[in-house]
């Protein structure tokens, strides 16, 4: 069993920058696909950047590329989700996910492992 954590969420001013954390407990965290997800008020869940274990790879949905980085330290169980150039359109509750098994995927059916979510708000 897993539980991730998030933490980093909170206001800031469109341009800004924000780094989120999720802390893994568990001894086989560093064999997971981990995830990012959002959630804006009034939609469903969609996918934000994914990472494999090794983290030799990763996928962006095209709203993010060039201005989120997603990255994890197995050393510690946690992996980053660090927002650059932070647009209102970026508001949402942010999540992080983790696949027991399988590489890349950006579907929230695929995860198996879900954390309570942060908020971040981003002002114009």
């Amino acid at each position: 069993q897993v539980q991730l954590v998030e933490s980093g969420g909170g206001l800031v001013q469109a341009g800004g920058s924000l780094r989120l954390s999720c802390a893994a407990s568990g001894r086989t965290f560093s064999t997971y696909t981990m995830g990012w997800f959002r959630q804006a008020p009034g939609k469903e869940r969609e996918f934000v950047a994914t990472m494999r274990w090794s983290g030799s790879s990763t996928y962006y949905t095209d709203s993010v590329k060039g201005r989120f980085t997603i990255s994890r330290d197995n050393a510690k169980n946690t992996v980053y989700l660090q927002m650059n150039s932070l647009k209102p359109e970026d508001t949402a509750v942010y999540y992080c996910a983790g696949r027991k098994y399988g590489g890349l995927s950006y579907y929230v059916a695929e995860y198996d492992y879900w954390g309570q979510g942060t908020q971040v708000t981003v002002s114009s």
